[in-house]
């Protein structure tokens, strides 16, 4: 793809989230699309939410499962940029067609006080840089259509980070941990919608340790020049599958002695 090209998917992708409606498969239109370039569209489309006057507030790092990254074919995550609107307060309702196909996940979120880059970056430098764990529910969405149509196609890889991997909102839970507090690998969660359990998992299932899932983001930021700052907010990725969100919701994740979070939508 040339820079016109990842410009112009960007602009596709900002007009659907504005117009509540999907666009078709990028990696369709642009069939030779590498993950570089799905990347470079990713970065286009953040430009364009800050000079519409976004902020960044942090990361997500997604397709941290064995099981996710075998349904889309891939052996290694994804991230995406979280944005100052992204974020909603525990116990929030969510407003009527401010998504358009919203699912949740449960995540242990990574607060930090410090820089964190580099390919030499380290575990303890993880820990090091870390204020704070919290509880936390990333909501989904999907500015691209999950299939095509007219060929039954369905999204991959470079559709999803393209589409600042499926990014949407955040909600922290109240409670907050030293990071060495917890065994992370054990923190799990038990997901409600509307009072009926839908989902269960513990942090393990994000690489085998959420801390894992941050060192990942660190050393991959340090290829395009990038790095986690002081006051990020960084998910480290779901230990669910994603729960669908139709109008009239209500989640809750509890997660023991870890804390809870709670969102509904209108």
């Amino acid at each position: 793809m040339t820079p016109d090209q990842h410009a112009e998917a960007a602009e596709a992708l900002f007009r659907a989230e504005i117009m509540g409606q999907q666009c078709g498969l990028l990696s369709l239109r642009y069939p030779g699309m590498t993950l570089d370039d799905a990347y470079a569209v990713q970065k286009a489309l953040v430009s364009q939410k800050i000079a519409a006057g976004r902020r960044r507030i942090g990361w997500k790092i997604g397709l941290t499962s064995r099981a996710m990254q075998d349904a889309l074919k891939v052996d290694t995550p994804d991230s995406g940029v979280l944005m100052d609107d992204m974020l909603f307060e525990n116990g929030a309702t969510v407003p009527t067609r401010r998504f358009i196909q919203p699912r949740v996940e449960a995540e242990i979120a990574f607060i930090m006080k410090a820089p964190l880059a580099g390919a030499d970056c380290t575990r303890a430098d993880v820990l090091m840089a870390t204020e704070c764990v919290a509880p936390s529910l990333e909501i989904l969405d999907t500015r691209i259509q999950r299939a095509d149509a007219a060929s039954g196609k369905a999204r991959i890889i470079t559709d999803t980070i393209s589409d600042n991997a499926a990014n949407a909102g955040v909600v922290l839970g109240v409670e907050r941990h030293e990071v060495e507090a917890h065994d992370l690998r054990w923190a799990g969660a038990i997901v409600s919608r509307d009072g009926t359990v839908e989902e269960t998992g513990l942090g393990a299932g994000v690489l085998n340790d959420p801390v894992t899932s941050v060192l990942w983001l660190a050393r991959r930021m340090a290829t395009y020049g990038q790095q986690i700052e002081a006051g990020d907010i960084v998910l480290s990725g779901s230990f669910i599958r994603p729960i669908e969100c139709p109008p009239g919701s209500e989640i809750s994740a509890e997660f023991g002695p870890f804390g809870s979070v709670n969102i509904a939508f209108a």
